[in-house]
């Protein structure tokens, strides 16, 4: 099976824990969000506005606007890194690539903290996306630039043992879930 086999079966089966779990519903399931980002004040985030069964951290965005500058993340093309325009609970969204929504009125930020979608997630740090590279090449990007933090946020069923990857797949520094928070140990 190859690479890209392997990621499909991986995603296949990603996608429908994901599904379940979106099903029963999590009352609260950004509280962990919320105290992660909560010692960040003033840094410049991204979060996203979900899509389908991704979990959703909008209340915890909206508490760290209330701190300083959101963006969500703008894809601009294939092969290209995202872009992120700045969101505030409550602005006029407009339909984006994709099925997600993106602020109306595009005014740019650069966050140094990413709040990361995804399929599937190992406690490796390892992220399973959608297949198109967007946060990997804007990871890798952004890491040139300065330090960034990059946080998975999922539901506790979408973790898997171990992911197939590639060497341009950016890992995570964190992942949160609404049981938990993981930080990432990697040794130097």
């Amino acid at each position: 099976m190859t690479l890209e086999e392997r990621k499909a079966a991986a995603r296949k089966a990603a996608f429908a824990r994901r599904k379940a779990a979106h099903e029963v519903g999590h009352r609260g399931a950004a509280g962990h969000l919320s105290e992660v980002l909560a010692g960040y004040r003033g840094v410049p985030v991204s979060g996203y506005l979900p899509i389908r069964t991704e979990i959703d951290p909008l209340p915890a965005m909206s508490e760290a606007a209330a701190h300083g500058l959101v963006g969500v993340p703008v894809i601009r093309g294939a092969g290209l890194p995202l872009v992120f325009s700045q969101w505030e609970p409550d602005c006029t969204l407009v339909d984006g690539p994709f099925g997600a929504s993106v602020p109306a009125v595009e005014r740019l930020i650069t966050p140094e903290v990413l709040i990361v979608p995804l399929v599937a997630f190992s406690r490796a740090g390892g992220r399973l996306g959608y297949g198109g590279g967007f946060y990997d090449r804007t990871l890798e990007g952004l890491r040139a630039q300065r330090p960034t933090l990059a946080i998975g946020f999922a539901y506790a069923a979408q973790e898997a043992d171990a992911l197939p990857l590639e060497p341009t797949d950016q890992p995570l520094d964190m992942i949160v879930t609404e049981r938990e928070v993981i930080e990432i140990v990697r040794s130097s």
